[in-house]
């Protein structure tokens, strides 16, 4: 494989959360021509620096990732593609962006979706290393290697794990869990028939994209009804982030957390609360860190105006929780504690009920 900067070790004092202050796409208010917040990766950084949980120098810094990295797993046919202005319109749902010179697209809307998608990279290998890892953007599970769709224009989630797969020792088997409010067909069409990857994917069954053919890759099938609300689906993701873990054993978890299940969202269709998302996210870091399976967590969906503080809170959680620790989780998580992990969570579990 060819050598890749996205894989030299950061310094080992960083949080393995990895941003960069170009993930954040602004140009000429254009941004708001799609029903997100465009700036909402950049938030989320600076409510943790408000709570003094990061700082800059604490985290680590994405690079882009080239050509050469992306081909790794996309088509040459299909980055050509994207020197289209009219196709970078398309797979973004911003159609004024078909009428910039592709300079100014490359630069603008392209550069932070493939900082992004390093950022990802990136972070597979650090959560390998330390246990887990957050990259506040990337998520972009609509994209596969020949064709992108719904904002998603690099398969930065294949990219992850093919990285893996081929450049770290030990890493031949891979759970996705998937619980953005679409469905993620990307990661599906590139993983349909390779039998080292499971995916569990939660989503709107009556929404974008309703891939049938994609479907057949899901090993586990959450299919949602609109409206649905913090009891049902938590309990849902609880009974099947557990019953993936148990029925295939692996050495990576991606876990692509869209808040997009929001309730409001005008996208998603579903009524989850803040408090049921950052407790989402809590059930599938204790059920992979209690196993002591490293974990990858991506921001995804979701672009209202409180998601960022819902994402930060959320990470603030998992670290008041331990279930984030900046050293490596091998040498911090004893046996007794992860016993105790376990008992907390079913007892949590109890009293949800």
């Amino acid at each position: 494989p060819h050598r890749t900067e996205l894989y030299e070790d950061p310094p080992s004092g960083c949080w393995p959360i990895v941003y960069s202050p170009d993930y954040n796409i602004t140009f000429m208010g254009l941004e708001k021509l799609h029903p997100f917040d465009a700036g909402k990766w950049g938030k989320v950084i600076n409510f943790l620096k408000e709570e003094k949980l990061i700082a800059d120098d604490l985290i680590v810094q994405a690079r882009e990732a080239t050509d050469e990295d992306l081909l790794v797993v996309h088509t040459r046919r299909y980055l050509n593609k994207l020197k289209w202005s009219f196709v970078v319109a398309t797979i973004t749902e911003i159609p004024p962006v078909a009428f910039l010179p592709n300079f100014v697209v490359q630069r603008k809307v392209l550069k932070p979706l493939r900082t992004q998608t390093g950022g990802t990279i990136m972070a597979g290998k650090l959560a390998v290393d330390r246990g887990w890892a957050i990259n506040v953007g990337g998520g972009f599970h609509h994209c596969s290697s020949d064709k992108g769709g719904g904002f998603c224009a690099y398969a930065d989630i294949t990219l992850a794990i093919k990285f893996l797969f081929e450049r770290v020792q030990g890493v031949s088997r891979a759970t996705i869990i998937d619980l953005d409010a679409h469905q993620g067909n990307g990661h599906e069409r590139d993983f349909m028939d390779d039998p080292r990857v499971y995916i569990m994917d939660a989503y709107n069954r009556y929404i974008y994209p309703g891939d049938g053919f994609a479907k057949r890759a899901i090993k586990r099938r959450v299919e949602l009804e609109w409206g649905t609300e913090d009891s049902e689906y938590l309990q849902k993701v609880h009974t099947h982030v557990e019953g993936a873990l148990n029925e295939f054993k692996p050495d990576i978890v991606v876990y692509n957390a869209g808040t997009d299940v929001l309730d409001g969202d005008p996208l998603g269709g579903l009524a989850i609360s803040p408090q049921g998302i950052v407790k989402r996210d809590e059930v599938v870091f204790r059920a992979a860190r209690s196993r002591r399976i490293p974990i990858l967590m991506v921001t995804s969906g979701g672009y209202q105006k409180r998601t960022a503080r819902i994402i930060a809170d959320s990470i603030l959680n998992l670290h008041g929780l331990g279930l984030l620790d900046k050293e490596r989780a091998a040498c911090g998580v004893g046996s007794s504690s992860v016993d105790q992990m376990i008992r907390d969570s079913a007892k949590d579990f109890s009293n949800l009920s």
